[in-house]
């Protein structure tokens, strides 16, 4: 228990409550005085000996649960209803027709089984929850689990399983009351993520210093943010621009005296018995051309917000860039990066497409971009596009896509989201990725900047 103790008071300093030495001291005085069977009381001596001030409350009240509390998931329902074995088959048979992940949810739904520890460690490795260490994240991060689950769609499985219940001859009764309970497991479930992320969370605090709180931020979602905190990351961009620069200038430079021509080598020295030898190289094109396509719709915002700086920062290491941001529509956006500052241009980029919920339409946006910009790629383009292709259902224009990649000499896909996630609900990745040359996952400002310096060297 005292290193528990211990943990709580390290995840309290780091959520700005301020604890001295002396009142870690006293806290744990009044603990061996006063025990720990009564969580209540126990409760009160650490929030009495360890809060000064009225406005630190609220950031005791959050975290004690999520270290205090017996660690057990939400209840869940266990199947009461009296089966008969033709009601039982009947369940089977109707089961068999899932794939296997919605079939494993539907069957725990049904026997009221609680998600193991193991699969919530799989979600934590999937989602690198290890690098997120702020409570306001909690519910964020709770539903990026039920994503992984794939919730929507065991919510519609489950009403196809009760419809086909019905179909095949159940009374109508019992198949409401097998609905019911489901539905409240599922809940559960739904409780027992959140309450998982929240204790995830707090631990991460507790092994958090105030250095790795900043470089945290490097390895956040972009999603998870803060408006704050990508202020913070702004002002970082210019940092890691200047690195990218003097990365590119260096192979720049490197690669100004070309590869060796053999051919014209040889050439070249017919004339004169080859003797003295004049090399020839192969000209090099120096600087890459972008094309650089990017969604700024709500769920993208931030990503594509963190690239357009980027690649406005680094603009005069390229040749020429040609910017596009779109929602429902294409929207050239390349005079900002002409005409601004770095920050200036990115906050009137968004400011001239403000986010919202739109019906995203990435193959319309492709459809602008051919009708109008096509002379803008050709086979010195590296054509990048930054989406999570959520296409909420529209036609894709895969055609589209694949003339853009045989007219460019790269394609470049950036997407926030796993690849576990590619081809769930509206996503149209997995079609739009046979098509490209190279795919970086780009969920924070560390992967993005190095997806950055890799896709530049490939030119």
């Amino acid at each position: 228990m005292d290193r528990r103790i211990i943990e709580f008071i390290a995840a309290l300093r780091n959520g700005g409550v301020r604890v001295s030495l002396a009142e870690s001291s006293d806290a744990f005085q009044a603990i061996d005085h006063m025990g720990i069977q009564n969580r209540e009381t126990f409760r009160i001596v650490l929030r009495s000996t360890l809060v000064k001030a009225n406005s630190e409350l609220a950031e005791f009240d959050r975290l004690f649960p999520l270290f205090f509390q017996s660690g057990d998931p939400p209840p869940m329902l266990n199947p009461s209803l009296e089966l008969n074995s033709d009601e039982a088959k009947k369940i089977a048979d109707a089961l068999r027709q899932f794939t296997k992940n919605l079939r494993d949810m539907l069957e725990k739904l049904l026997q009221g089984k609680p998600l193991s520890q193991e699969e919530l460690n799989r979600l934590d490795q999937l989602l690198k929850m290890e690098d997120v260490n702020d409570l306001r994240y909690q519910n964020w991060m709770a539903r990026q689990m039920e994503k992984a689950l794939q919730f929507s769609e065991v919510q519609k499985a489950l009403q196809e399983l009760m419809n086909m219940l019905q179909q095949m001859g159940m009374n109508k009764e019992k198949v409401d009351q097998l609905r019911e309970m489901m539905e409240a497991n599922q809940k559960s479930m739904q409780e027992q993520l959140r309450q998982h992320a929240g204790q995830k969370i707090a631990e991460n605090m507790s092994k958090q210093n105030r250095q790795e709180k900043m470089d945290g931020l490097y390895n956040r979602p972009f999603q998870s943010l803060s408006e704050e905190e990508m202020q913070m990351l702004h002002k970082e961009v210019q940092r890691l621009a200047a690195v990218l620069r003097t990365r590119m200038a260096l192979r720049l430079k490197r690669d100004r005296t070309g590869q060796l021509d053999v051919k014209a080598t040889l050439r070249t020295n017919l004339k004169n018995g080859s003797v003295p030898i004049e090399i020839k190289h192969k000209d090099h094109a120096l600087k890459p051309k972008v094309v650089a396509v990017c969604d700024v719709s709500t769920s993208m915002r931030h990503c594509s917000e963190m690239m357009l700086s980027l690649l406005h920062a680094i603009h005069d290491q390229i040749s020429k860039t040609h910017a596009f941001a779109f929602i429902d529509h294409l929207q050239d956006i390349s005079p900002y990066f002409d005409n601004s500052q770095p920050n200036v241009a990115v906050e009137d980029i968004l400011q001239h497409m403000p986010s919202g919920y739109y019906n995203t339409d990435l193959g319309s946006s492709l459809e602008d971009l051919m009708k109008n910009y096509a002379d803008k790629i050709d086979s010195k383009t590296t054509f990048i596009l930054v989406g999570d292709a959520r296409n909420n259902y529209n036609n894709p224009r895969l055609d589209l896509f694949e003339t853009i990649a045989k007219r460019s000499r790269n394609t470049i896909w950036l997407n926030p989201e796993p690849a576990p996630f590619w081809g769930t609900g509206d996503s149209d990745m997995l079609q739009y990725a046979p098509l490209c040359k190279r795919i970086f996952q780009v969920d924070n400002l560390n992967q993005l900047s190095s997806a950055i310096d890799q896709l530049l060297v490939m030119h």
